[in-house]
């Protein structure tokens, strides 16, 4: 643990996971509250031993986490993902989610060995108008969602005292390659209306 404090409280030690530099403000905002170090690497035991973090934050973070760093974190763990899960676990979960017709939302979960199959944490629903967004828009809206949402549990983050999320749905999952199998039977822009691109995937045969 770090003997280092903030505002008279000892100051926690967090491992922040991201390859993408849209989650630097959250970074920035962790920092000033708690001993972050920031990773864009593989993860393996020896080093996140290095590192001895208290919390293992993971948001926008390309790699597959080890079953055996998950364990060692002890259930402080956390990632960060743009959808409602169970809904659009994997990748590209805004595009899903109205090519699907699925629940929109963000949600924060615990890192489990299965891809964003954890316990969930924190959740928010998300609604939008279709014929005035685009893809590009609502990803923006959700990376503002969700790090409201994680700064306004962060003192329940700090203690770990989580209480999961109960769903009965058994949601849904995409990977890289139905996205670019779907691309080439239909092109499109991600700043284009949803509801124009979603009529077009309407019409195929």
């Amino acid at each position: 643990m770090s003997e280092q404090t903030f505002n008279g409280a000892e100051r926690k030690k967090i491992l922040f996971l991201t390859n993408n530099e849209n989650t630097q403000p959250l970074y920035q905002w962790i920092l000033e509250r708690a001993d972050c170090s920031l990773y864009s690497e593989p993860l393996d035991l020896s080093k996140l031993q290095a590192f001895h973090p208290d919390i293992l934050v993971s948001y926008n973070y390309k790699y597959l986490i080890p079953a055996d760093v998950i364990d060692e974190m002890h259930g402080n763990a956390l990632n960060l993902h743009v959808s409602y899960l169970p809904w659009n676990r994997g990748s590209s979960p805004n595009f899903w989610s109205f090519i699907d017709d699925t629940p929109k939302g963000v949600s924060i979960h615990k890192l489990a060995p299965k891809l964003d199959k954890g316990d969930i944490v924190f959740q928010k629903e998300l609604f939008f108008d279709e014929s005035r967004e685009t893809f590009a828009s609502t990803y923006d809206i959700l990376q503002k969602e969700i790090m409201e949402l994680f700064q306004a549990n962060w003192e329940t983050i700090l203690s770990g005292d989580y209480k999961p999320i109960v769903h009965q749905e058994k949601g849904s999952y995409h990977s890289n390659a139905q996205l670019e199998a779907l691309r080439q039977k239909v092109s499109f822009s991600w700043d284009e209306t949803i509801a124009s691109v979603k009529k077009r995937f309407t019409c195929l045969p």
